[in-house]
C-alpha cells in the first residue's frame, strides 16, 4: 500500500510512464510492471488513495510571483477592500470601482434548437453551430454597493475603457465624489502610469490602482464575471450578437435588484502568510536543487 501510494506522488514521467498524470486503472498497470505487487485492480488502488485524500488524476496551475511590488499593490488592494487608502479610512464620498473586460463572448448559433430540460434529462444543446461573431463585454463593480454597470464594445482598448468609465463617472454618485478608486490588472487598455494619468486627466476624481502582474484574482470584478459566464454565457446558445448584448444588460438590471457585496475574506495578513509560504517552498526547491547537484 505505503509503496504504491508512493508511486501515486510521483509524476509519470519519472517512471518512464508515456502518460501526463496518473488514473487508477494506470497505477495498477504500474504497480505490476515494477513488481510491487503480483495483481491489484484500479478499484482498490482508488480506495487507498481515497483514504489520504490522494488524487493523482486532478491538477492545479500556479504561477510564480514576477512583479517586484507584488505585496505593496496587492496590500493597497486589499486595503481598500478593508475602507482603507494609505492607513486612512474612506469617507462616504469616498468608493471603490473594480474593473475589467471579458473578451470574445461568441454568438453561437446552434444549427438545430436547445432543447429544456425534463424527467431524468438534462438540457440538451446541439454540438454544432455557426458563429454569429464576438463582442468584449466591460464591466466596473461598486465593491461596497454591490453594483454593477456594464457595456458590450466591439473589441478591447483605450477607447472602449475609457467609455465604460465615463459611463460610470457621469453619473452619481461618482460624478460629484470625492474619490472613486478604479481598481484595474494590466492589460493593455489601462496599463502603466499613462493610463493612471488619462484616467485622472478625465476625471479628476478618479484614482486608478492597479493589481500586481499576473494576479487578477485580486480583482474582485472576475467575481462577477465567473457568475455572467455560469449564468449567462454558458452553454452558449445566441441567435446573434444583438442578443448576447440585451441578455448581459437584462442580467445587470436582475443582478444589481438583490446583488450583495461579495464576501471577501483575504486579508493582508492572509497575504503575509502566503508569501511566507512561498519563501519557504522556494527555499526548499533550492536546496533540493543543490543536493541534487552536487550528487
Amino acid at each position: 500500500m505505503v509503496a504504491i501510494k508512493a508511486l501515486a506522488c510521483e509524476l509519470p514521467a519519472k517512471t518512464d510512464t508515456p502518460l501526463a498524470r496518473w488514473q487508477c486503472p494506470d497505477l495498477a498497470r504500474a504497480a505490476v510492471e515494477q513488481g510491487i505487487a503480483a495483481s491489484i485492480s484500479g478499484t482498490t488502488i482508488w480506495r487507498w488513495l481515497s483514504a489520504d485524500a490522494i488524487k493523482p488524476w486532478q491538477h492545479r496551475s500556479w504561477i510564480f510571483i514576477t512583479d517586484p511590488d507584488f505585496r505593496a499593490k496587492t496590500e493597497r488592494v486589499l486595503d481598500l477592500y478593508a475602507r482603507t487608502w494609505q492607513g486612512t479610512p474612506l469617507g462616504a464620498e469616498e468608493y471603490v470601482i473594480s474593473a475589467d473586460e471579458k473578451t470574445s463572448i461568441q454568438a453561437r448559433c446552434r444549427c438545430h434548437p436547445t432543447l429544456a430540460p425534463g424527467q431524468a434529462r438534462a438540457m440538451r444543446v446541439n454540438h454544432t453551430y455557426g458563429r454569429g461573431g464576438a463582442v468584449a463585454y466591460l464591466a466596473a463593480y461598486d465593491v461596497h454597493r454591490a453594483k454593477v454597470f456594464g457595456r458590450c464594445e466591439q473589441r478591447t482598448g483605450i477607447d472602449p475603457f475609457m467609455n465604460l468609465v465615463t459611463q460610470v463617472m457621469s453619473q452619481e454618485p461618482y460624478a460629484s465624489a470625492k474619490r472613486v478608486f478604479w481598481i484595474v490588472d494590466n492589460g493593455s487598455s489601462h496599463r502603466g502610469q499613462k493610463a493612471a494619468d488619462r484616467l485622472t486627466s478625465a476625471f479628476p476624481n478618479a484614482v486608478m490602482v492597479h493589481t500586481p502582474v499576473h494576479a487578477s484574482w485580486v480583482n474582485q470584478v472576475e467575481i462577477y464575471f465567473s457568475v455572467v459566464q455560469r449564468k449567462v454565457v454558458s452553454p452558449n446558445d445566441f441567435t446573434d450578437l444583438t442578443q448576447v448584448g440585451d441578455r448581459l444588460r437584462a442580467f445587470e438590471d436582475r443582478y444589481n435588484t438583490t446583488a450583495q457585496p461579495f464576501q471577501w475574506k483575504f486579508t493582508t495578513s492572509d497575504l503575509d502568510d502566503l508569501l511566507a509560504r512561498l519563501d519557504r517552498h522556494t527555499i526548499d526547491r533550492q536546496e533540493q536543487s543543490s543536493i541534487a547537484a552536487a550528487a
